[in-house]
């Protein structure tokens, strides 16, 4: 198998094409927050504070030959914030969406166990299955016990299913 062949099977796998998307998108929000944090955040808090820009806030250290620029963090704390704020609350609306879908999947599972008469499960219960009893003789259509290996109306030897063996007298009975 090629390389581009192999590559192009990676790209359009379901995963990494969701993640490329997921990045896209990514990029293009946080252009929405830093908008936000520059264009209309920081204008309002120069309002509290006397119109003071926090972006060309600066600490000069060594003489002037380093700056250390505190309005850029505080700009980054603020996205952080936005952004931070912004997933909460989608992922809270994405939760509320999700209960209310598997509280309406419950409420089907209950109206379908009505319908077919399956009352005594609980809620979270799935039917299981029973081990029959008896069977029916194929030779004589009597009902006898379902681990019987010979029936008693006819007299008649039963096969008996590997799954079926009995064990009777400390050794294993089959067919």
């Amino acid at each position: 198998m090629s390389i581009i062949k192999e590559f192009k099977e990676f790209a359009m796998k379901g995963n990494a094409f969701d993640l490329a998307i997921g990045v896209v998108i990514g990029g293009a929000f946080q252009k929405i927050v830093n908008s936000l944090v520059n264009d209309i955040i920081m204008p309002l808090t120069a309002i509290f504070t006397g119109n003071i820009d926090y972006s060309d806030w600066k600490i000069v250290i060594a003489n002037g030959a380093a700056e250390i620029g505190i309005g850029s963090f505080v700009n980054a704390i603020i996205n952080f914030f936005v952004i931070a704020i912004s997933i909460f609350l989608a992922l809270k609306y994405i939760n509320k969406i999700n209960k209310k879908l598997e509280e309406l999947n419950k409420e089907a599972m209950k109206s379908m166990r009505r319908r077919i008469g399956d009352k005594k499960l609980g809620d979270n219960e799935t039917p299981k299955l029973v081990e029959p009893t008896t069977k029916v003789c194929p030779y004589c259509l009597s009902e006898i016990p379902h681990k019987a290996i010979k029936c008693s109306h006819c007299a008649s030897e039963l096969k008996v299913e590997k799954e079926e063996a009995v064990v009777r007298d400390g050794g294993e009975v089959n067919e």
